[in-house]
């Protein structure tokens, strides 16, 4: 069964790898719906298996989210004093997420992600362009994006570049710096969010062997074991596609997969 759930998971992060690489998206929005279906295949309880994907995205975000933050800040694209001062709250607001997923039902939380999905694909199929238009705001407007960055992200179990990047080029920032930022908040995001899922877990009995309070081990191994290895492939295959046409049908994608969950 453990080998079976780490092939299934290798299959798994080298998509998610893939995708990342040629589209530029957070893995978290493919690996939570996932693994919502393939759990429960391998023996995990429906109600178990919701948590389970959002805190095992999450732990695999913290391996990914590091490797690209590393490269961001050797091009020097991270304002380290926008990213500490959204870091606090972030780190805040993924505890937060994981406590209000931990008290919500399999079907309040299953309908909330869905709908943020819809949203973001939206988001995504319409291409909206943000046009710089204020200067950055006060640093509590800052820590109120990035508490609420954290909660959304950590619900979501992704790493909330989705949510960062708009808002913060909106502020003034130029895509990379945005980027750059989101991507050091992402390893945050992913870091809290994965210990509040950790604490917040049931006792080790009623969960499956091989977990780490909500974390379930074998497919975090699988996922991040292959994800890194087929990022640099999408990346190739990118710079011979339409990429936007591409984001255009992966939004439509995510769309039919949050109307999937919704009913």
């Amino acid at each position: 069964m453990l080998v079976s759930v780490f092939l299934a998971c290798a299959l798994l992060g080298a998509i998610v790898g893939f995708f990342a690489g040629l589209l530029g998206i957070g893995g978290g929005l493919i690996i939570v719906p996932v693994l919502v279906y393939l759990l429960p295949f391998f023996g995990v309880s429906a109600e178990l298996a919701f948590p389970m994907a959002l805190a095992t995205s999450l732990a695999s975000i913290i391996f990914t989210s590091s490797s690209a933050a590393f490269a961001h800040h050797k091009n020097g694209n991270i304002p380290w004093d926008i990213a500490r001062r959204i870091g606090i709250t972030v780190a805040i607001g993924a505890m937060v997420g994981a406590i209000i997923a931990g008290m919500l039902t399999l079907d309040a939380l299953t309908l909330f992600f869905a709908c943020a999905v819809f949203a973001l694909a939206v988001y995504m199929f319409l291409s909206i362009k943000i046009e710089r238009s204020i200067a950055l705001p006060a640093n509590w407007i800052l820590q109120l994006i990035g508490l609420f960055t954290g909660i959304i992200a950590s619900l979501m179990g992704i790493a909330g570049g989705a949510i960062l990047v708009p808002i913060l080029m909106y502020c003034s920032l130029s895509m990379r710096q945005a980027i750059g930022v989101a991507t050091a908040s992402g390893i945050v995001v992913a870091l809290f969010g994965a210990l509040g899922y950790v604490i917040i877990a049931p006792e080790q009995a009623v969960l499956p062997a091989w977990s780490l309070g909500y974390i379930y081990l074998p497919a975090l191994l699988g996922i991040v074991l292959t994800s890194s290895l087929f990022a640099p492939i999408g990346v190739k295959v990118a710079e011979s596609l339409s990429i936007p046409y591409l984001k255009k049908g992966f939004a439509i994608f995510l769309m039919l997969v949050a109307i999937k969950m919704m009913f």
